[in-house]
């Protein structure tokens, strides 16, 4: 299954019975905001209490580091999803990261059948798919509990010695500004890993706001790689980071969408980076 559906082809399934939509939003008053207007049927996931288990201090696992998997298990097991459910996320703002981030999760779960909708709620909306202002009514589920995230990722000590050993092409996919140290208007401190190279994930999406296709994609990502000496057939590990390790997945999606194996999430990201004590700090201005 592919991982991006478009409103079109969600409007084709739209009645289908193992379908789970959930509503991704972020922001101060993402459930108030869902309540006032959602697809019909989806269910919210937040991404601060559900997709993240955010801890007292962002150096030691960065702003949104990943929750215990049992804890996710019951997650998804109070938003009634199952083993054969087919899944659709989408989000409002910035073309689908915390979208990106729950499809992660669920791959990273084990399950399968799981989408993105590129355009979100508005594509949905404009395409004529349903929506509703009430609270959504459905039954918790049940499923073979994993123990372990079975995707790829890295810890702050990982990414350092790959750097390193020149071992690992680093992709930072924040905005440039932030990358080159100009401003940094959320973490601390503004600059980017050492070795780092920057791709924003703004670069996935088209003029609309919706996923370019796999193969502008991959046509793009093999192009820009093979300026940092590299190429997706894995001749070096490649380790995707963003702010918090949110966004990163928004480019993961992208690389999964075009044909490329699933690189490694360094979860913790530029938050947890910049504000572990002695670790350098490069900028470009």
């Amino acid at each position: 299954m592919k991982p991006i559906i478009t409103s079109t082809e969600l409007l084709e399934i739209f009645n289908q019975e193992n379908l789970v939509i959930l509503d991704s939003r972020t922001g101060n008053k993402a459930k108030e905001n869902y309540l006032d207007n959602h697809l019909k049927g989806a269910r919210f996931i937040d991404l601060d209490k559900d997709l993240a288990e955010i801890g007292e201090n962002a150096a030691f696992g960065g702003r949104h580091p990943l929750p215990k998997i049992s804890n996710f298990a019951e997650t998804l097991q109070n938003l009634g999803i199952s083993e054969d459910s087919h899944i659709v996320v989408y989000d409002l703002a910035n073309g689908g990261n915390a979208a990106a981030r729950c499809w992660w999760m669920l791959r990273a779960f084990g399950i399968e059948k799981v989408q993105v909708l590129s355009g979100g709620f508005q594509a949905a909306e404009k395409a004529g798919i349903p929506t509703n202002s009430r609270e959504e009514i459905f039954e918790k589920a049940s499923f073979v509990l994993r123990e372990n995230w079975s995707l790829p990722t890295s810890t702050l000590e990982n990414v350092e010695k790959e750097i390193a050993k020149n071992s690992a092409t680093v992709i930072d996919v924040r905005d440039a500004y932030r990358y080159r140290g100009e401003s940094e208007p959320i973490d601390l401190v503004a600059g980017h890993i050492p070795g780092a190279i920057n791709i924003p994930f703004s670069e996935n999406l088209d003029e609309n706001g919706e996923f370019l296709s796999p193969k502008i994609l991959k046509e793009k990502y093999q192009n820009l790689l093979s300026d940092a000496s590299t190429s997706l057939s894995m001749t070096k590990k490649l380790i995707i980071h963003c702010g918090s390790g949110v966004t990163a997945c928004h480019t993961i999606l992208a690389l999964d969408y075009a044909g490329f194996p699933i690189p490694n999430l360094y979860v913790g990201s530029w938050s947890e980076w910049s504000r572990r004590e002695g670790k350098e700090i490069a900028r470009e201005v």
